[in-house]
């Protein structure tokens, strides 16, 4: 019997889709199946001690308003810790301008619901980070790209892009997911003066900004933007919405993460939240604020640091010693990816059939693009597996490879 449902589901989900990732996050239940395919924080680094003990202090200090709903722009202790926290970065803005949202990946959905109308045209990075694009179909939007190097956005081929009148720029200037590369300083002034000149504004999305192995800290594009504008000491009124999260620093099983944007924009992204779901858990903001604040982050932060970049370290030699002639891959900073790009005649996704028969697993790269190109790259993440199991998963990934590389290039049927 065929159900009267199928005939009314709503235009916009004609272009949803299920997420690639969390389809291979299945095969991480297979305790045979190397994994590089989620972005998943090592569950090693997670503070369960820490979040055991202020559970228990959230319960037996502050149980009724823990338990009971709350505000939706966010619980406030949490709310100007992060102000606090991100003015060491440069970014000076008060509890007024932050919005809890339940991970980013809601934030992100926030923006699609206030800013995109059906046919809109977003701006993004060729690639980009895939739950944008998931978020933003349901949206009907509409996509110009532009392609990443290893400094990040080529600046020098944005303005053609810019010139056809996208409602908003979306970029990951640090340690990009899926590329792994970060936008340099010179190009960052570009972007903004870009942006600026075509009035344009910017979505930045920093989810690793704090997840540094090397190199010196770049100012986010909120700060050079600020800089741009001319607005030091000035309540935040800026042309960048910035975008992070506690998910890769604290646990992301918390889905919390945060928007900064001018109290106006705030205001309205209030509204749509209240449609979505009221308010983020009360309680897991609060024992959140419990085990972050006192200085536990800054420090849990540097442990982190630690663990990922050894891992990324072991995945840069293994790299190097198993994978074939022909094969290129990114050398990030920081963040949890990095991004290989096979010869042009290889299908990433004809590579991962064959790397699951070997127990490896891995993202093909042709997700993270509007375009549907870049069928020849793939996103591999070094946080989640220990060194040796980073080891032996590049060397079963590198057997697959080399018997793709030896195979001639076919030609394409005309």
């Amino acid at each position: 019997m065929k159900t009267l449902w199928l005939d009314r589901y709503a235009q916009r989900t004609q272009r949803m889709q299920s997420s690639v990732v969390r389809e291979l996050l299945k095969l991480t239940e297979q305790p045979d199946v190397i994994s590089f395919a989620g972005g998943l924080p090592a569950p090693d680094v997670f503070p369960v001690k820490e979040f055991q003990e202020a559970c228990q202090r959230v319960l037996a200090e502050h149980g009724p308003q823990a338990l009971q709903y709350s505000t939706t722009e966010g619980y406030r202790p949490l709310r100007e810790m992060i102000a606090r926290h991100t003015a060491r970065y440069g970014i000076v803005v008060s509890a007024d301008n932050i919005l809890i949202t339940s991970g980013s990946q809601q934030a992100l959905d926030l923006i699609g619901k206030v800013f995109i109308n059906p046919g809109d045209r977003v701006l993004v990075e060729k690639p980009t980070y895939l739950g944008a694009l998931q978020a933003w179909n349901a949206y009907q939007t509409e996509y110009v790209t532009v392609p990443l190097d290893e400094e990040g956005l080529q600046t020098d081929k944005l303005e053609e892009a810019l010139r056809v009148g996208p409602k908003f720029l979306y970029v990951l200037p640090n340690f990009h997911n899926p590329a792994g590369v970060t936008l340099s300083l010179e190009r960052r002034k570009k972007l903004i003066e870009l942006a600026d000149h075509y009035g344009v504004p910017i979505i930045e999305d920093d989810p690793y900004g704090q997840l540094r192995y090397e190199g010196d800290h770049l100012p986010s594009l909120v700060v050079i933007d600020n800089e741009f504008q001319r607005h030091n000491g000035a309540p935040y009124s800026g042309n960048v919405i910035y975008l992070s999260t506690f998910s890769k620093t604290l646990a992301p099983g918390l889905r919390l993460g945060w928007i900064i944007a001018p109290v106006e924009v705030i205001k309205k992204l209030v509204q749509a939240k209240q449609g979505s779901d009221l308010h983020t858990s009360t309680f897991t903001q609060m024992v959140a604020y419990e085990v972050a604040h006192g200085g536990f982050l800054d420090r849990h932060v540097r442990f982190i640091r630690e663990v990922y970049r050894e891992r990324r370290d072991a995945m840069l030699k293994a790299l190097e010693r198993y994978f074939p002639e022909g094969v290129r891959w990114t050398h990030p900073q920081g963040g949890l990816f990095l991004w290989v790009i096979l010869p042009e005649h290889l299908d990433a996704s004809a590579v991962l059939k064959e790397a699951i028969k070997e127990k490896v697993a891995f993202v093909p790269g042709v997700a993270f693009y509007a375009d549907g190109s870049g069928q020849n790259t793939m996103r591999l993440n070094f946080s989640y597996m220990t060194p040796d199991k980073i080891e032996e998963g590049i060397r079963r990934l590198a057997r697959v490879l080399e018997r793709f590389v030896a195979r001639p290039a076919v030609a394409a049927t005309p």
